[in-house]
């Protein structure tokens, strides 16, 4: 689809977008259905039969499923199961392995009930100590009317630190201030991030459905550019993580439009320079934690004063989720900065879509 999204018109990527990119609505329902069926079953069953006591508080949606950002074809989401039984972020770190197995074997069981009507298929992992529990919905294979889709689900235990979530005030800088100290000592930062997904989610529900159709399109721009060195069968760095690229895009819109309704184009060719400017990048939110407390901010102005890029995660402070991977920024730099002479990025007469007048940092208190 590389030559469908480079040679389509700026004034048609609205279009390419309902085409392409927007999940099937079907799918998307049965998905829904299948999920909340999943849901109440770790919820309530899943750790009923178990040795140990353990209690479920809640089960969260993320990724971009959760997000509402999901891309026709094969997406993504998580399912963060939050424990009770977990005392520190220390605690989930060496406790996760044992909970994913358990849910395994329970999720095996549900998928012999047979009580989910798209493909639900649980993946084995080698590994003693794993992350995450992956499975896979699909839609029945061809010749089905519909296409052949697919969504990729990660089952994440996590420490339940937030409890419950308000979306009118801050969480506690409690919370952080135990996050940061408990990170820093184990040399894990960004580790925790699961915690967060509550956060996470809620910081992009519900932003405008045009700027979750312009992180689409920059998702799948993302995904073409991942997939080229296959193509070329070259050996090369891994891309930046594909959320530093959404949250990009969240950051662009916000301070280039902020209007319900924009030129996607003019969106675009944005997110595409701030990526080719990404050694000046210093990005961060203080919607869910900020400056206020003196041990929070001390770590936010170390963090920004980091090598860049730096893109915070706005939910949690210790992810720099623009990595530390310079080589493969300059590859996608590179991809950027080819793209933006397209035919995307041209208008009718053939001159170039101007793009918002975005700055590449932040201010940061002195």
């Amino acid at each position: 689809m590389t030559q469908k999204l480079s040679n389509t018109p700026a004034r048609e990527l609205d279009k390419f977008i309902e085409d392409h990119l927007l999940p099937d609505t079907i799918f998307r329902t049965e998905v829904k259905a299948a999920i909340n069926t999943i849901c109440a079953f770790l919820k309530e069953r899943c750790f009923r039969g178990a040795a140990h006591p353990v209690r479920v508080s809640k089960v969260v949606k993320g990724g971009s499923s959760g997000k509402g950002t999901a891309l026709k074809g094969r997406s993504d989401a998580d399912l963060v199961v939050f424990l009770n039984n977990l005392s520190s972020f220390e605690e989930q770190l060496k406790k996760r392995g044992k909970f994913i197995r358990e849910i395994r074997e329970q999720l095996y069981a549900l998928q012999c009930e047979g009580c989910i009507r798209v493909k639900f298929e649980v993946q084995r992992s080698c590994l003693p100590n794993p992350r995450a529990l992956g499975f896979t919905l699909s839609s029945p294979p061809p010749p089905h009317p519909r296409l052949q889709q697919e969504v990729q689900f990660d089952v994440l235990p996590a420490y339940d630190v937030l409890g419950h979530v308000s979306t009118d005030r801050k969480p506690d800088p409690q919370i952080y201030r135990s996050l940061i100290i408990e990170c820093t000592s184990l040399r894990k930062e960004g580790e925790f991030s699961t915690c967060f997904t509550e956060l996470q989610r809620n910081f992009l529900k519900d932003r405008p459905p045009k700027l979750k159709s312009l992180i689409r399109l920059v998702k799948h721009w993302y995904q073409l550019c991942k997939e080229k060195p296959k193509k070329r069968k070259k050996r090369k760095k891994p891309l930046p993580p594909q959320y530093a690229l959404e949250l990009l895009t969240v950051y662009a819109w916000e301070r280039g439009s902020g209007n319900t309704e924009f030129n996607t184009a003019q969106g675009f060719r944005t997110v595409l320079e701030l990526v080719t400017k990404y050694r000046q990048l210093r990005i961060y939110w203080t919607k869910y934690y900020d400056f206020q407390d003196q041990y929070i901010s001390s770590y936010l102005l170390s963090q920004l004063r980091r090598t860049r890029p730096v893109i915070l995660d706005p939910a949690d402070p210790t992810g720099n989720v623009a990595g530390s991977n310079s080589e493969g920024w300059r590859q996608l730099a590179e991809e950027a900065a080819a793209w933006l002479q397209y035919p995307c990025f041209k208008n009718w007469d053939g001159s170039l879509v101007r793009s918002w007048d975005v700055p590449t940092e932040v201010p940061v208190p002195q």
